[in-house]
């Protein structure tokens, strides 16, 4: 796979987490507290996954698992072959992997949403969202004290949303749309329906709504994601996540569709 172009975190010393890419054409997400790491989701086929994860320090072959939010295609399109050929484990609810979209998956480790599990130090809980899937998680990280939120993929945030993700350290955070581009986009009108919807994905104007009540002080990196190509763009997120940060931008971050985002390690 050639030379290795970023280095991971050192062991043991923080609770990190980097982006292979994000948006409609694949997602995919890294999260090590320094011996463990895992993956959530691979929406990319398998050589594009390996050569993203290359990019980032990583074999396949040092991944512990992989966690699956949901059966869309942007999320599990190389879920089913990167655990085949580096034998895997994929943590996934039942739900998800009733959908039969994941194609043969070997050693299926289930999830029980609301239900803490631990894959060694790194402690997960996985939480359900609104999401038009058969049974939609987003995942909240703890380890060495630090907490990481991984929440994409939600039409609207419940208040249990809100509870379960309050007081994390880092936030990878759905901001699909902007509501007037998505109203004056070329989608069609049953699209649009689907994407606004309770049922479909966050805008811009809900992850603003939002990040207040989950603590703005205690978070150190806002990591924007799943960015629509069509219906959105940086500077309209920037725009209206910027104000709630008191002029300190460097907390905000882009996980890019074509680049992701580098290594994070949260203080």
């Amino acid at each position: 796979m050639g030379e290795l172009e970023a280095k991971v975190p050192d062991a043991g010393r923080r609770l990190s987490f980097a982006s292979l890419g994000s948006g409609s054409k694949g997602n995919a997400t890294l999260v090590s507290d320094g011996e463990t790491r895992v993956l959530v989701d691979c929406g990319f086929p398998m050589r594009d996954a390996e050569r993203r994860l290359n990019r980032l320090g990583l074999h396949p072959r040092q991944l512990d698992a992989i966690l699956v939010t949901h059966e869309h295609g942007d999320h599990i399109r190389g879920v089913g072959a990167l655990a085949r050929r580096y034998r895997l484990p994929v943590y996934l609810t039942a739900g998800c992997w009733l959908s039969r979209r994941l194609g043969d998956v070997p050693d299926r480790r289930w999830i029980l949403p609301q239900t803490r599990f631990a894959i060694r130090g790194l402690e997960i809980d996985p939480i359900t969202v609104p999401h038009d899937a058969r049974e939609p998680v987003q995942f909240r990280f703890r380890a060495h004290g630090r907490h990481l939120g991984v929440l994409t993929d939600l039409g609207h945030p419940t208040q249990h949303v809100v509870d379960a993700f309050r007081g994390c350290n880092a936030l990878v955070l759905e901001c699909n749309h902007d509501r007037q581009m998505l109203a004056d986009g070329p989608y069609p009108f049953r699209l649009k329906r689907r994407v606004g919807g309770d049922w479909g994905h966050l805008a811009n104007s809900q992850a603003a709504a939002l990040l207040p009540q989950l603590g703005l002080d205690r978070l150190e990196r806002i990591v924007c994601s799943h960015l629509s190509e069509q219906n959105n763009h940086p500077e309209r997120v920037r725009e209206i996540l910027a104000p709630l940060l008191d002029g300190d931008e460097t907390r905000l971050m882009l996980a890019a569709q074509d680049k992701g985002l580098s290594w994070q390690s949260i203080a």
